[in-house]
């Protein structure tokens, strides 16, 4: 669906591969790489062709973060004018991790080498985590006077609890993929070669259902942590009324009726 210089974007039976492409630079962030990684993000939340997203990165590294040459040109600016355009950057930072969030289908995270920075902020970022013997996950900010800006200091605690993840923030340390898969910041621990095939066919598995149903139920499910059980179960009444109108709710009651009715058939 596109090829650009620093994000691919490729969609097979409806499950779309977005892949970080800077292996050069680990697939560290740039501006340009942010913008572009926008952009497809929300081509394939509008996409009702795409029921499924796996995000993953070219080369040996997942995603080392932000680009520190970028840093280092950002501090050149007037002292005047840091504090602004870092704040325009953080915008389009936490536009981006918003989209991949609350993207209205499964998404999967297939970390196949290092994941630091935003780059594990990104993979927590996704619904389900599934990484190679050869990830790597370090909530690294801390070693560039920093603190998680890509969803870490929320998404992290809801993973390992609250202690855990002041652990790995306030340190920065290196979680390798089966400490990471003991922890819970990963679900799936698989090979470098079967990384992207067992991530598809778990997408395969995640996204058969109606896809009304998942993006609802997800939503709900992303605020849970937030809502008493009164709102939980208000919105989710609102929500199931609109289920009930979906063409894939009424397909299958008229399925299982109709297998239902050819089984009393046979019996008779």
């Amino acid at each position: 669906m596109s090829d650009s210089t620093t994000i691919q974007l490729n969609v097979d039976n409806g499950i779309a591969t977005l892949t970080l492409n800077r292996p050069e630079k680990r697939n560290a962030f740039s501006d340009a790489m942010r913008s572009e990684l926008i952009e497809a993000l929300e081509q394939v939340s509008r996409d009702e062709a795409i029921r499924a997203l796996v995000v993953t990165g070219a080369g040996k590294g997942f995603c080392a973060g932000g680009d520190v040459a970028g840093m280092e040109r950002r501090m050149q600016a007037s002292a005047g004018d840091i504090a602004f355009a870092g704040w325009r950057r953080q915008q389009r930072v936490h536009h981006a991790v918003s989209l991949l969030y609350a993207m209205p289908k499964p998404t999967i995270a297939a970390v196949n080498g290092a994941a630091a920075g935003l780059g594990a902020d990104m993979a927590l970022s996704c619904d389900f985590v599934i990484a190679s013997d050869a990830a790597s996950f370090a909530w690294s900010y801390i070693k560039r006077g920093l603190i998680p800006d890509g969803g870490g200091l929320y998404l992290l605690p809801r993973r390992v609890g609250l202690p855990l993840a002041k652990e790995l923030i306030f340190s920065g340390r290196r979680v390798d993929a089966a400490e990471a898969l003991g922890l819970g910041i990963a679900d799936r621990l698989t090979t470098v070669d079967r990384l992207l095939g067992d991530a598809h066919t778990w997408a395969e598995e995640l996204s058969q259902g109606s896809p009304v149903a998942l993006a609802l139920g997800k939503t709900l499910l992303n605020r849970s942590f937030e809502s008493d059980a009164d709102e939980i179960l208000m919105q989710g009444s609102q929500a199931q009324a609109v289920c009930y109108t979906s063409t894939q709710h009424r397909e299958s009651v008229r399925a299982f009726l109709e297998l239902q009715s050819a089984r009393k058939g046979v019996a008779a």
